[in-house]
């Protein structure tokens, strides 16, 4: 049996809420002043050798999951999707114009569920992509699965899409809590959609589970883990579930007095990464487990590996582009951010404008603090040379409050030996909290965010 060791005046101490820092800034402080013609000069400044990332953003599911933060909305009929399918297909058509010469080593497809798209939409889209940008010999593309969406016409037209890795949600398999936050999801169905990708030739299959949601206990968990291990994915995500009710209405559904509370939380999180350590799993970062074969795994020992909007990340690209309503990319000069509301960004994409709305312009602090803080999330660390190197102009200010985490420190959760600032074992869950004392903009202007544990 495993067991896990909880202080539980530790967690208190630590587990107010703060970001999960999958950007810095982060997206909240994000503002209306970049705009479709900022977003177009970023975009004719890029070097012709960059590489790119694309993310495109399917914002539609067939039913509401409670426990959900995405930008998504419920449909019953197809042809709003169909609607949205030739938006999205002019904005490729524009963004391949300004950017096709650049060589594209990763695409993310995410949602809601992108894998409503029934088959020829889905042989439609991989057909545009490759006409609108140079794909990369070797370029992982990725695909959020539902497995209730998913039939044998469909698994055949993601393999001519040419998926290399399959992510699935699954949350819990428990009945009771799967009817508590509407996601109905069987093992079985999940089992034989991995099967059916693997036997597609997809080579790398994640798994997103829970922990935190209303009725779930260690238990629960337990089980749920358990039949996630058997089906032996490459990688394994846990994540905490994020109760943001003021930002995403329907979370009001859930009753919110089934939550585990921070110290069942923070045991359900231990329990999960001990299981998948015993398993055979490596820890990555705070909440991702991968086989030791891979990449992921390999990115974590050799120091490349990247944290973005999609988290924990093997993404190497100059430049992530978001492709969708409400998608956000990155660029050398700062974050882009598309129109939320699907038809008013379906009248800017067929116009044949860039449908950018908001973002966020980065100076030269604001890269060194998100590098720091990246360094951090990844590998639980920096080192004050390296940091010197990247940012001469900008290290001091982070030099010193580095100094003042380290003095300020009676749980021992980090240490300093004045270069390298190094996060504990005892300190690594609690490491988004660590990390928030170098958040210049939490400081000025607190935002609501999900608990750290």
């Amino acid at each position: 049996m495993i067991t896990t060791e909880i202080d539980r005046g530790l967690v208190e101490r630590h587990s107010a809420p703060v970001p999960r820092y999958t950007s810095y800034p982060t997206a909240p402080h994000f503002h209306d002043g970049i705009d479709a013609e900022t977003y177009g000069a970023w975009l004719s400044e890029s070097p012709e050798d960059a590489s790119l990332s694309l993310y495109l953003h399917i914002p539609f599911c067939d039913r509401l999951c409670w426990f959900c933060a995405c930008h998504t909305r419920q449909v019953l009929r197809y042809g709003p999707i169909s609607a949205y399918l030739e938006a999205l297909h002019a904005e490729i058509d524009t963004l391949g114009g300004l950017l096709g010469e650049r060589r594209v080593k990763a695409v993310h497809l995410g949602g809601g569920s992108p894998t409503m798209l029934r088959a020829e939409d889905i042989d439609r889209l991989g057909a545009a992509l490759r006409r609108a940008f140079k794909f990369a010999d070797d370029c992982e593309i990725s695909l959020e699965v539902d497995p209730n969406d998913i039939t044998s016409e469909k698994l055949d037209a993601w393999g001519r899409f040419g998926v290399t890795r399959a992510s699935f949600g699954v949350q819990d398999f428990d009945e009771t809590v799967q009817r508590v936050i509407n996601r109905q999801q069987s093992f079985a169905a999940t089992g034989d959609a991995v099967a059916g990708f693997r036997a597609r030739g997809v080579g790398s299959v994640n798994l997103d589970v829970l922990y935190g949601l209303p009725h779930q206990t260690p238990d629960t968990l337990a089980a749920t883990l358990d039949q996630v291990i058997s089906l032996r994915p490459d990688r394994v995500a846990l994540f905490g579930y994020a109760h943001v009710p003021w930002m995403k209405k329907h979370q009001r559904l859930i009753d919110d007095t089934r939550l585990p509370d921070g110290h069942e939380r923070f045991a359900q999180a231990r329990l999960g990464a001990a299981m998948l350590e015993e398993a055979g799993y490596v820890a990555i970062g705070l909440d991702h487990f991968a086989l030791p074969e891979d990449g992921m795994a390999r990115a974590l020992h050799d120091g490349s590996l990247r944290r973005n909007f999609q988290g924990y990340t093997t993404d190497g690209a100059d430049m992530l582009i978001g492709l969708g309503a409400s998608s956000i990319g990155r660029l050398p000069q700062g974050y882009v951010q598309n129109i939320a509301a699907t038809a008013e960004y379906s009248r800017a994409a067929l116009a044949g404008r860039l449908p950018a709305a908001r973002g966020y312009r980065l100076d030269e602090a604001d890269k060194a603090t998100a590098w720091l803080i990246e360094q951090i999330m990844c590998g639980f660390g920096f080192s004050a040379v390296k940091l010197g190197q990247r940012f001469p102009g900008q290290a001091s200010p982070l030099l010193a409050e580095a100094v003042r985490v380290a003095k300020n420190d009676p749980d021992h959760l980090v240490s300093w030996d004045g270069d390298d600032f190094r996060v504990t074992e005892r300190g690594r869950p609690f490491v988004r909290a660590i990390a928030a004392r170098f958040d210049a903009f939490l400081r000025r202007n607190e935002q609501r965010h999900s608990i750290a544990v």
